[in-house]
């Protein structure tokens, strides 16, 4: 994908000059992008506007906003592969995101959510005047949306995300959690490791933990191990200072990897039932 050197400058902030919203259309169905655009049409003198892309999925719309800035998305709710709930958790993780107005036909649980969190939606078919107080709302809400939208979205959805999103290079990168084999927290950031390669994150290890607990198990205070990459574990009789104090201890062997993570004495006890597994 091609980047673009201007990043995505995110709605325009209250008390100053409103230039027109940059806003992309994310839809899988044809019909309703059209429909949003005519709507969009209609109330252009009310609410100055330029409409920069479509996109049929979750993917495509990651690649545009890649390649131009966006200050606004228009998302359906329902979507294949990838959901627009899980987009959104997606967008909100960007250094500087667009704001969301997400878009439903039904599900009502999802829109109790969004209503819980104060967060606004349009329900199909949207209606011209609803579609300007929506866009006008979220201009107003600026920096305070993607906590809003990471806390309508998991309430929504609370199933663990397929992907998780890193950065790189003015980037989205779209890590498949089923090839992460451990994640561990250095520093500021967290390390997501593939067998392939590292990658960085800013999430917090602790959010993580909680979104994918049965797919991973915590061995030591500061990383988390994919329970199906664990292929067994090797007693450490004699070890460094650097390592667990200098004590001997058990070290998780994973698969398609020969690096060894330390499991802490703490931890232990819960982590020694997987070797039944």
């Amino acid at each position: 994908m091609s980047t673009s050197a201007d990043p995505p400058a995110g709605p325009p902030s209250a008390g100053t000059a409103r230039a027109a919203a940059r806003v992309l259309i994310v839809d899988d169905e044809a019909p309703a992008r059209a429909r949003i655009v005519a709507l969009l049409s209609d109330i252009a003198d009310q609410f100055s506007h330029e409409v920069v892309g479509e996109a049929g999925n979750g993917r495509e719309a990651l690649a545009l906003i890649e390649t131009r800035p966006v200050d606004i998305v228009l998302l359906d709710v329902q979507m294949p592969d990838m959901t627009g709930l899980e987009l959104a958790r997606h967008l909100a993780a960007l250094p500087v995101g667009p704001a969301v107005v997400f878009v439903s036909a039904y599900d009502e649980f999802a829109l109790k959510a969004f209503e819980v969190h104060a967060l606004d939606y349009l329900v199909k078919p949207v209606r011209a005047a609803r579609l300007r107080e929506a866009l006008e709302r979220v201009t107003r809400l600026g920096a305070v949306q993607p906590a809003v939208i990471r806390a309508a979205a998991r309430a929504a959805d609370p199933r663990a995300r397929e992907m998780i999103s890193v950065h790189e290079r003015g980037r989205v990168q779209l890590v498949p959690v089923a090839e992460i084999l451990y994640l561990k927290a250095e520093l500021k950031y967290v390390t997501i490791r593939t067998a392939q390669r590292a990658y960085l994150t800013e999430e917090s290890l602790v959010a993580l933990e909680e979104e994918f607990a049965e797919s991973f198990v915590r061995v030591h205070r500061n990383a988390l191990i994919a329970r199906n990459a664990i292929s067994g574990f090797e007693r450490v009789e004699a070890v460094s200072e650097d390592e667990a104090g200098g004590e001997p201890h058990w070290e998780v062997v994973l698969r398609d990897l020969d690096e060894r993570l330390p499991v802490s004495r703490r931890q232990w006890p819960v982590v020694k039932v997987l070797i039944k597994g």
